[in-house]
């Protein structure tokens, strides 16, 4: 099958989703026009808007399928849903959570949610009533997603994020730890809550004796190194549910600190050893693991077991086919 990513690339995933199903014999290309410093290459065309436009006749004549995420497609306005659909091909849009987190409703089950990021209610509310008049089926990668997306939907899929376990040898944190390191990497300061982790990282280090690095506007590779020598990972705190730095520290047998919604946790399978916490207590969680370091290596080991068994990328892919399969066009 010849299969169309497109046009955002978000947290890797895109690439290494096409990096899995080309080996299963797939021919499978993510198109990126969102540059960062997290430089993502993998499996990736780097291009511009301009350019996918100016291609786009030939795209859609040569793909069998179209993979969109971001709520984003090829042309301005969705013009090439109708096109797509019109050539008897697959679709199906891939949501992440700031193109369709809707404001009120997202401080419904969360005080702390941060929403700047996100486009105004109705800019969303629009695009996902265009997108769904060509496109029936989405997937999101977890439960706090889906409550947005799945009244304008016929199905909604929840699939989790995939990660290339290969580079991600894992680096279980000492027995005994002297002098722990916490690490912290905000991609989006607000969203994270990086305000009220570094307080609390400050009220603790007049007792405690760690070190705390805060990880920020290096490429992928060098940050995957920093997580590498940490003692724990304190990942996002507002959101409600944990994201590609989590899995990622898990993969690497580091222990997690992110907030999981109260009433998302039944959602997640059981043995998530992700500690939670929020910005209320937050001192508190980090706490915890500073006076009983028998935590950091216990959690770490189950999280690469749990990275293991739910975000491989080859498990991923295998929930990603079956989509595929059972797409209509």
């Amino acid at each position: 099958m010849r299969i169309f990513h497109g046009k955002l690339e978000i947290a890797g995933q895109m690439g290494i989703m096409c990096g899995e199903l080309k080996k299963r014999g797939h021919l499978a290309t993510g198109y990126n026009t969102f540059h960062t410093y997290l430089g993502y290459r993998d499996h990736l065309i780097n291009t511009t808007m301009e350019e996918l436009v100016n291609t786009s006749h030939h795209l859609i004549n040569f793909y069998d399928l179209f993979h969109f995420h971001y709520a984003t497609s090829l042309l301005d306005g969705y013009k090439d849903l109708e096109i797509i659909k019109s050539k008897g091909k697959k679709m199906i849009m891939h949501h992440w959570g700031n193109d369709v987190r809707f404001h009120e409703q997202a401080r419904e089950n969360n005080p702390y949610v941060f929403t700047g990021d996100s486009p105004p209610n109705e800019v969303i509310d629009s695009r996902l009533t265009e997108i769904t008049r060509y496109v029936d089926e989405a997937i999101v990668q977890d439960y706090e997603v889906y409550t947005y997306v799945q009244p304008y939907y016929k199905k909604v899929h929840v699939i989790p994020i995939s990660i290339d376990l290969a580079p991600f040898t894992p680096s279980y944190p000492r027995g005994k730890v002297k002098r722990p390191l916490i690490v912290h990497a905000p991609t989006q300061q607000d969203f994270k809550g990086t305000l009220a982790i570094e307080a609390a990282i400050q009220e603790l280090q007049t007792s405690y004796d760690f070190e705390y690095k805060r990880i920020e506007k290096m490429n992928h590779e060098q940050a995957v190194e920093m997580y590498r020598a940490a003692d724990l990972v304190v990942d996002q705190i507002r959101c409600g549910s944990y994201g590609l730095l989590s899995v990622e520290a898990m993969a690497l047998g580091k222990p997690v600190i992110t907030y999981i919604r109260s009433d998302l946790v039944e959602k997640f399978p059981s043995e998530l050893p992700i500690m939670n916490a929020n910005p209320d207590n937050i001192v508190t969680a980090i706490q915890v693991f500073l006076e009983s370091p028998s935590l950091y290596e216990e959690l770490g080991r189950r999280g690469r077991l749990y990275a293991e068994k739910y975000h491989a990328k080859e498990v991923v892919v295998d929930q990603l086919e079956q989509v595929y399969a059972n797409l209509r066009p």
